[in-house]
């Protein structure tokens, strides 16, 4: 594989937002660029932001070689605010704007039926994307994007979940002190369509893929899906609108229990933004689209099963 960019050590970024409840332009562009310390503290609208960047090492905060250089948000004054905040250069009128300005865009909003709308410009001119979770949460939008990279897009897409450092020991089934995996569970708040995705993918972290079907027997605001492997074991993800943020990952098996808390947002968000910078440089995924897909079946089933009262809806 080779890179995707021109110069792999002076990367250029353009990010894309913002979404209702999700601050990433504020977060991820300082997690590249640095940020204002004191406009950061006391402006930012996502008090959480502030809150995990603040215990970081404001010197040495930055990934080399790469900067956010333009940001684009669907209102210019919440652009122009974190191109103050988060030290982005260049702000745009239109997404198609960054075109000639940067080597890859990062499309950082999380409903996933807007993505092929937002990604379609930068498809067709040839630019790599990182697309936050979840791709898409519909089928006929998956296969618009898996047909893309067959004929040659550079697309990539992942829950910083994934890249919880509290996760990276028990990546794939390596947790052998539980033995035989029998049941694995994670709570999760907010909305099934832009937060499921949060739990799917840290549970698919951990146990590898191979997930088989999916029933959601909740509603739009209680989403209580149970989903089964093929090795055999069960998992179950509750999400609810207005749970408390618990991201705590259990485990049951034949040996034992395990409990696996997720505490560093910045370590995540940092950890899943290296790795897109990396596949910028190599050209090699850090993830096959297999894994993508599947997830992404998993998001379309749960809504589809819940809209068929329950349903089991085989991927």
């Amino acid at each position: 594989m080779a890179a995707l960019v021109k110069d792999p050590q002076n990367i250029k970024l353009g990010i894309i937002g913002m979404t209702e409840g999700n601050g990433h332009p504020y977060s991820w562009s300082a997690i590249f660029n640095s940020y204002n310390v004191k406009a950061m503290t006391e402006e930012c609208p996502f008090p959480g932001i502030p809150e995990y960047l603040n215990k970081e090492d404001h010197d040495t905060m930055g990934i080399p070689g790469a900067k956010v250089a333009v940001v684009y948000c669907d209102k210019r004054s919440d652009a122009e605010h974190v191109s103050r905040l988060s030290l982005v250069p260049e702000v745009v009128d239109r997404p198609e704007d960054m075109i000639g300005k940067v080597d890859a865009v990062i499309i950082a909003t999380d409903i996933g039926s807007e993505h092929v709308r937002r990604a379609t410009p930068f498809i067709e001119a040839g630019i790599p994307l990182f697309i936050d979770k979840p791709l898409c949460d519909n089928l006929e939008d998956l296969a618009f994007f898996k047909n893309a990279i067959e004929n040659g897009a550079h697309i990539i897409s992942s829950s910083s979940m994934r890249y919880a450092k509290e996760i990276i020991p028990y990546f794939h089934g390596q947790y052998n002190e539980v033995g035989e995996l029998r049941f694995i569970s994670m709570t999760m708040p907010k909305k099934w369509e832009t937060y499921g995705i949060h739990a799917l993918e840290a549970l698919c972290a951990v146990t590898g893929p191979g997930y088989v079907s999916i029933r959601n027997t909740g509603t739009q605001k209680r989403n209580i899906c149970h989903l089964k492997h093929a090795k055999g074991f069960d998992a179950v993800i509750a999400n609810a609108y207005d749970m408390a943020y618990s991201p705590v990952i259990s485990l049951s098996g034949t040996k034992g229990c395990l409990d696996i808390t997720l505490k560093d947002s910045y370590n995540s968000f940092r950890n899943q933004l290296v790795a897109v910078v990396e596949y910028l440089r190599t050209g090699v995924p850090p993830m096959p689209f297999s894994e993508t897909e599947e997830l992404m079946k998993l998001v379309a089933g749960g809504i589809e099963s819940r809209n068929r009262n329950g349903e089991e809806i085989f991927i």
